[in-house]
């Protein structure tokens, strides 16, 4: 009995943890883009995302090194880096916002929400406006976050010189896919 009542305190003492936990990161998000181009289509990844999600009041936020996307070819990311973002002026993108339609997350049922993020996003040392659909999916005790959206270059003052204008797309598709962990301020980064 005594076996049976500790067991039962485990299982209750675990789900008030996983009930309670409200704060989520990773160091290891995933950001992509995509452009569709005449010339050659450019694709980059960037694995070094570090981001937090609070669910108890919505804020978001994530931060990325640029010199972190990688490309097929190395003058592509040669050129990125150099000519396109400044990453030796301007080392990071960032984005900070919330989650506006922030459901209640049952954190003990797997299971995917649909949500809408606005928040400020900044590369090249501008920042703009950006509001977007998401999902977060429970699944055990990580979350998933994913979401998707376009930019242009010209939007955050990014020049494409004239020789290769015509051969980048107007458009650059981004994805963002992030792998959440309990945060317990025992977390490194």
């Amino acid at each position: 009995m005594l076996k049976l009542l500790l067991l039962i305190s485990l299982i209750f003492g675990a789900l008030v943890s996983v009930k309670g936990q409200t704060r989520y990161f990773t160091k290891t998000g995933h950001i992509y883009f995509f452009s569709k181009a005449p010339l050659e289509d450019i694709e980059a990844h960037n694995r070094q995302v570090v981001s937090f999600i609070d669910l108890s009041n919505a804020q978001l936020v994530f931060s990325v090194p640029m010199t972190g996307f990688k490309f097929k070819k190395s003058l592509m990311q040669e050129h990125f880096n150099e000519n396109y973002v400044e990453s030796h002026k301007y080392p990071k993108a960032s984005f900070k916002g919330k989650v506006l339609n922030m459901p209640n997350i049952d954190l003990g049922q797997d299971r995917k929400y649909k949500v809408i993020v606005e928040g400020l996003l900044t590369i090249h040392g501008v920042e703009r406006a950006l509001k977007t659909e998401a999902t977060l999916e429970v699944k055990g005790k990580q979350l998933f976050g994913n979401a998707s959206f376009s930019i242009t270059p010209q939007e955050f003052d990014i020049e494409i010189p004239f020789l290769v204008r015509d051969h980048i797309a107007k458009r650059i598709d981004i994805t963002v896919n992030m792998l959440y962990q309990p945060y317990t301020g025992n977390n490194t980064l």
